[in-house]
């Protein structure tokens, strides 16, 4: 069959269609069966992560992560399916993650840091820690940064690159902690009477702790009190309620006791102040002259 000019051989059009649709659709099938075998594969390696104990975070993690990587083996295998070179592929890939690694350095920092996080896990999920400067509660923690929920609900976004390179306190990671509470008295006050007030009430609380048993300490001498330091123990989950009803228990039981819980004072001394006063007593008795 000639077409403006040029021969046209239709059996091998027809053949070539067909080799290149059944190429099509292999790489569709491969693709479309690809995918839902990575999602099972993620599925199923999630479930085994949380029957080993791993964190739901850490598990998470890890699945996402694979998810990307199957998915990739997946687009090259029906790529090359259809005829494109995979190494051609594999090169242009490599030079766009180098161009991308330059112009997104920080971001790829703080994926590396989400790595170790979920790897060494400092803290997970529900955690209450305070992380450069921020307290709070530790909601998700995503490849590129970390959530904390503060306590009046305020929502706070930091980096895991700067994480990793900040001094971490986690409050949550052992079940117990103590109460310090620190109460100053006057220095004419009895510290005896003012010491057993303290210990009776923590001892009292139902909250406290018997073993270790509670302690107060003077811990310093002010320039206006004689500090008594309580210690005492409870569970984290107690830290908060304990102390606050402490506080407000040693005020009234001290005012009860008229054991003075002083304010800061300062007394001032002026060089010379009884020598001006009796000047100035001396020139008014000096007579007023009349004209």
């Amino acid at each position: 069959m000639e077409f403006l000019g040029f021969t046209i051989d239709i059996a091998t059009l027809t053949a070539n269609a067909v080799v290149l649709t059944t190429k099509l659709v292999l790489a569709i099938l491969i693709f479309v069966i690809g995918l839902w075998l990575a999602k099972k594969a993620v599925s199923i390696a999630h479930k085994v992560m949380l029957k080993s104990r791993l964190d739901d975070t850490v598990a998470s993690f890890l699945g996402r992560l694979l998810y990307g990587v199957l998915l990739v083996v997946v687009t090259l295998a029906a790529l090359s399916k259809v005829g494109v070179q995979t190494t051609s592929v594999v090169a242009i890939l490599g030079g766009a993650a180098v161009a991308i690694g330059l112009s997104l350095k920080d971001q790829l920092s703080n994926f590396a840091a989400g790595i170790m996080i979920v790897t060494f896990r400092p803290f997970v999920s529900g955690d209450y820690v305070q992380i450069n400067g921020f307290t709070g509660t530790v909601g998700e923690i995503t490849l590129v940064n970390t959530h904390l929920t503060t306590t009046n609900n305020h929502d706070i976004i930091i980096p895991n690159g700067n994480i990793t390179t900040s001094a971490i306190t986690n409050y949550s990671s052992l079940p117990n902690r103590r109460v310090d509470i620190t109460v100053g008295i006057g220095y004419d006050a009895d510290i005896k009477a003012a010491k057993t007030v303290m210990l009776n009430l923590a001892r009292n609380n139902p909250l406290a702790f018997t073993d270790p048993e509670p302690i107060v300490r003077v811990t310093n001498l002010g320039d206006n009190s004689v500090d008594l330091t309580l210690n005492v123990w409870t569970t984290n989950a107690d830290w908060w309620s304990m102390q606050c009803e402490l506080l407000e228990q040693f005020k009234v039981a001290l005012d009860d006791e008229k054991i003075e819980i002083p304010f800061p004072q300062r007394s001032v001394h002026v060089k010379g102040l009884d020598q001006m006063i009796n000047q100035m007593g001396e020139s008014q008795k000096l007579p007023m002259k009349k004209d």
